[in-house]
């Protein structure tokens, strides 16, 4: 008999402007060692947490996604600060890089990059 295999529904969405960033910074790379995006938070910043987001390699705490064709790990403690996320990138002149719209965050530092919850 198989085994049944479960899909999990990502814990965070991505958006356009995200994916086509996304695309372009793993058309650089050059680490074939780190083929997943990871995201997560860890300690630091103005507000006790800072997002994580980089490309990585799979590791046994890791919960593993596929969010519009991106392989995306994340520590399974992690989830719960980032469930329902949306990770943005912006082009503007005041505004660019990676932005982080997130649900559970009580509260945010004026840069966005970190966050309490």
């Amino acid at each position: 008999m198989e085994a049944e295999k479960t899909t999990v529904a990502a814990p965070i969405t991505f958006t356009e402007g995200a994916i086509k960033k996304l695309g372009e910074i793993k058309a650089e790379q050059t680490d074939a060692l780190a083929p997943y995006l990871r995201i997560g938070v860890k300690g630091g910043g103005c507000s006790g947490l800072s997002y994580l987001l980089a490309f990585d390699q799979k590791e046994d705490s890791d919960n593993e996604y596929v969010i519009n064709d991106i392989p995306v790990v994340m520590n399974k403690a992690h989830v719960m600060y980032v469930l329902g996320m949306e990770v943005d990138y912006e082009y503007g002149l005041n505004t660019r890089g990676f932005t982080f719209n997130n649900p559970n965050a009580t509260d945010t530092c004026g840069c966005g990059e970190s966050f309490s919850a």
